[in-house]
């Protein structure tokens, strides 16, 4: 019997366990607190709330300007909704870059106010330092390497990450680095499925990947690309099960159509 089925709560200590059995570990993105009802009622082992949420939710061109307090909106509307998955909320930018004290406050913030179960953070050996001294204080945290979107005006692009031999190798050091620290868990972004294998079999602790190949210990996909509601996003990781962007259109025009022809509301349908 598979790990999935038998428990009641997924933990940090489920996905160790699923890694050590080979069993993959599934995650989505969610925001709200219906679809996050969904989500888990489907039986999704993780949710991240993801500062994405600055994209899809917000109509920002990057992750950046979301800040903390709309982050913790979003985990609050989340965390009502669930009874068995993880859920682990993304650090805004400028949250816990270059201060671990500062880090360590958000993430308690976080924490105490969303009833969340961890929070996740980019970055290598340069918030190591953060890293620790959240751990510390009892908050499981979830790294981030390869492409790490709150970095993307350093990158200037959302190309694939460490494809040449210094980049690879500086990411294997990093994520060990972030093992060393205490993390429990990795999620590697746009890089070459061969590192992403190389950095799962190395690492005790679960690999997530988003677009990082099938030999890692799980996926995970923004929640609006897996079901297809928006078109702009087309990367190559990306298999979308749903084209909800021409549904909801659809429904919408059909509702817009009865109503302007008085077949909505019909005599059954009023008191």
């Amino acid at each position: 019997m598979s790990t999935h089925k038998e428990i009641t709560k997924v933990t940090t200590n489920t996905l160790q366990r699923m890694k050590q059995q080979g069993e993959k570990i599934s995650m989505l993105t969610a925001y709200d607190y219906s679809m996050a009802k969904i989500f888990d009622d489907a039986g999704i082992d993780v949710l991240l709330v993801g500062d994405s949420a600055s994209n899809v939710m917000a109509g920002h061109e990057t992750t950046l300007p979301i800040t903390l307090d709309q982050m913790i909106y979003h985990a609050q509307s989340v965390v009502r909704a669930i009874n068995r998955c993880l859920v682990v909320v993304d650090m805004p930018f400028g949250t816990y870059q270059g201060n671990s004290k500062e880090a360590l406050n958000s993430a308690i913030r976080i924490m105490k106010e969303t009833g969340a179960h961890a929070i996740k953070l980019e970055g290598g050996g340069e918030v190591v330092e953060s890293v620790k001294r959240i751990i510390s204080a009892g908050v499981p945290v979830m790294g981030h390497l390869g492409l790490t979107p709150q970095s993307i005006y350093k990158f200037g692009t959302y190309v694939v990450r460490a494809r040449e031999d210094a980049e690879a190798e500086e990411l294997v050091e990093n994520a060990h680095k972030l093992q060393e620290a205490g993390c429990f868990s990795i999620v590697l972004e746009k890089i070459p499925a061969t590192l992403g294998k190389r950095v799962a079999d190395e690492l005790k602790i679960p690999i997530i990947g988003i677009g990082a190949g099938m030999h890692v210990d799980g996926q995970v996909l923004v929640m609006h690309d897996m079901l297809g509601i928006n078109k702009e996003f087309s990367p190559r990781f990306l298999r979308r099960y749903l084209n909800l962007y021409d549904q909801i259109k659809d429904a919408t025009q059909r509702y817009i159509s009865d109503v302007k022809s008085k077949d909505f509301p019909n005599e059954q349908e009023q008191y």
